[in-house]
């Protein structure tokens, strides 16, 4: 397996003259560093002998603060926006964050053999990814975005640890704002790239649907290959419209790349998936129905960019989910689901179906979803109402300032008895071992997922240590 996460090989050295021209620079009082440069990076923490270190401006912190404290471990150069009183090398440029993404720029012009597919969308983006790192890896040395370094800052920091040897890149590119993704796909020059979906995840930044559509959908104005297209999306012809190469390719329902003889078993799922190139069944790792269409998206993408059919299915049949994305935990009599590393309306509701097919007593544990504005009740009582009628949950317990609201959204059915709220999770916990408590000695399911914020692996983590 070649995967970027574990690679330890050496970064491409930059020389003094590379770091200036990516800039467009000039080195304070004309001081130039000796040697060359084997890494940049943005956290003072890790500065020593032989790096450059970027000082990044942010609303609460001013990493130029820092700058004294790295010449302190041995860092020769920095690269700032102004002049600091400090014993190094400094490259001064207009503003640091756009130095960072002109050097990844810079870095991924210098890999001209790579393949890069770049993807983004509301839900499902990391699973999707990681899919298709499983389906590249097994081929030849890969980049991944790590974790979510997917906005104008993570983006480029995952460019600078391309290396010769890559021969492709998966980039997952987040927007929190309009303009985001037109300057970070712009830097990463994909092949092939698309949407997955258009959700209801940052409706607060973009004033509904339609604006995240448009955010998203600058994606389109830089890809040099194929556009992908979720053929099956509220948003497919308006998405479609944006598509500006020759060759498009769609996955999902009506699209050029679909599934058909869907099984949904408790921890996997089976298909057929259906391409140009022929139709083969396969038994993917992952629950819920939402995973066979972020394998249909990843299959999409492969297709596209040369990939042939046998080696995508041994690929997405090797996949393994990102840490709290959807992970079967057994311990003791029961079943804990971690989906904690993110949640928004979509993914909420598609991990309720997933809980749905366990055993026992199932219960779902949710935790408030953020970046919805001024739609945040109103989307959290249209959850509530929604989670307590999915047949087959016997419990649903909301914690966060905006569990009252889903409260009263599952007060409007007939199956409010179903759902408990918190506004913390210390409230919520006593109520979670009386339940199981009372339940004993019948098998129980647990599933739990909120927002990034809301640290919902600690409720669950306290809950498995009362055991």
């Amino acid at each position: 397996m070649h995967t970027s996460t574990t690679s330890t090989a050496a970064l491409e050295p930059w020389s003094i003259e590379q770091l200036q021209q990516a800039t467009q620079g000039y080195w304070l009082n004309d001081k130039k560093p000796a040697g060359q440069i084997k890494r940049i990076l943005t956290d003072s923490r890790d500065a020593e002998s032989g790096d450059a270190f970027l000082a990044l401006k942010g609303e609460r912190f001013d990493a130029h603060d820092f700058i004294a404290q790295v010449a302190a471990q041995g860092c020769e150069i920095a690269i700032v926006s102004r002049p600091v009183d400090a014993d190094i090398c400094q490259l001064v440029v207009e503003d640091t964050r756009l130095a960072l993404g002109q050097l990844g720029a810079y870095r991924r012009q210098q890999n001209p053999q790579l393949k890069v597919i770049a993807l983004t969308g509301s839900s499902g983006k990391t699973t999707t990814k990681e899919m298709l790192g499983s389906i590249l890896s097994r081929l030849a040395p890969t980049l991944v975005t790590r974790g979510n370094l997917n906005n104008d800052l993570g983006v480029p920091v995952m460019l600078l640890e391309l290396r010769p040897e890559h021969q492709y890149a998966v980039m997952e590119l987040g927007a929190s704002h309009q303009g985001e993704i037109d300057y970070t796909s712009k830097m990463v020059q994909p092949h092939v790239a698309g949407i997955i979906n258009i959700g209801t995840a940052h409706l607060g930044e973009f004033g509904g649907r339609d604006g995240i559509c448009r955010a998203k959908s600058e994606i389109y104005a830089h890809i040099s290959e194929t556009s992908i297209i979720p053929a099956a999306d509220d948003f497919a012809e308006t998405i479609r419209a944006a598509v500006r190469t020759e060759k498009s390719l769609s996955f999902g329902t009506n699209g050029d790349v679909y599934a058909s003889d869907v099984v949904l078993e408790a921890q996997s799922s089976s298909f057929t998936l259906n391409t140009p190139q022929g139709s083969k069944t396969v038994q993917l790792p992952f629950a819920g129905e939402h995973n066979v269409e972020n394998a249909t998206a990843a299959a999409a993408f492969a297709l596209a960019i040369g990939i042939g059919l046998d080696d995508i299915v041994a690929g997405l049949e090797q996949a393994v989910g990102a840490k709290g994305r959807l992970n079967f935990i057994p311990h003791k009599d029961y079943l804990f689901i971690d989906d904690t590393y993110n949640a928004n309306p979509g993914s909420m509701r598609a991990a309720a179906e997933v809980l749905a097919q366990q055993q026992g007593i199932r219960v779902m544990v949710t935790g408030d979803i953020g970046e919805l504005g001024s739609s945040a009740a109103i989307e959290h009582y249209k959850l509530g109402r929604d989670l307590v009628s999915v047949k087959g949950i016997n419990f649903v317990v909301a914690v966060g300032e905006f569990a009252p609201a889903a409260q009263e959204g599952a007060r409007s059915t007939q199956y409010g008895k179903k759902m408990q709220a918190f506004l913390n999770q210390e409230q919520a916990l006593p109520f979670l071992i009386r339940l199981i408590e009372t339940h004993q000695p019948q098998p129980m399911s647990f599933l739990f997922k909120g927002s990034r914020f809301t640290h919902m692996e600690t409720l669950m983590a306290a809950l498995m240590e009362k055991l």
